[in-house]
């Protein structure tokens, strides 16, 4: 994970409060994320609910790290990137874009090609590819 190359501690916030549709369960994803990240050095997974800035400014955290992975993300994350630093001004946001290799994937293409009995393994991590079999069962 690039994200703990480039900071000490790293907090993968998993959010219950979504306002999306998910796959998984809040603690199917908590779970999958911890088993695939738990291991890193300096890297903590937890779930939370609320707002984000609220639960980063419970932990002290002074950086919210967050993924675009196209100029279509950008908007909405550059509109969220000022409406956090408006409710928690010393909180700053960062952006990383993915490897260009994964550029073009998102979770829906995923759950489309794992639920058509396709191969996802190339974009998830093993942990995940057998969850996603497991759902589709």
């Amino acid at each position: 994970m690039r994200a703990s190359e480039l900071f000490d501690e790293v907090v993968v916030a998993v959010a219950g409060d979504t306002g999306k549709s998910t796959l998984f369960t809040y603690d199917e994803r908590v779970e999958l994320c911890n088993k695939t990240l738990g291991d890193l050095s300096g890297v903590t997974v937890t779930g939370f609910h609320g707002l984000v800035v609220d639960f980063a400014a419970s932990l002290g955290a002074k950086a919210l790290l967050r993924g675009l992975r196209a100029v279509s993300d950008f908007e909405y994350e550059f509109q969220l990137a000022n409406m956090n630093r408006r409710l928690k001004p010393d909180l700053e946001s960062f952006f990383l874009t993915p490897s260009e290799h994964l550029s073009f994937i998102s979770s829906s293409l995923v759950r489309e090609i794992a639920r058509l009995d396709g191969d996802v393994s190339e974009f998830v991590e093993p942990v995940v590819v057998e969850a996603l079999k497991q759902k589709y069962r």
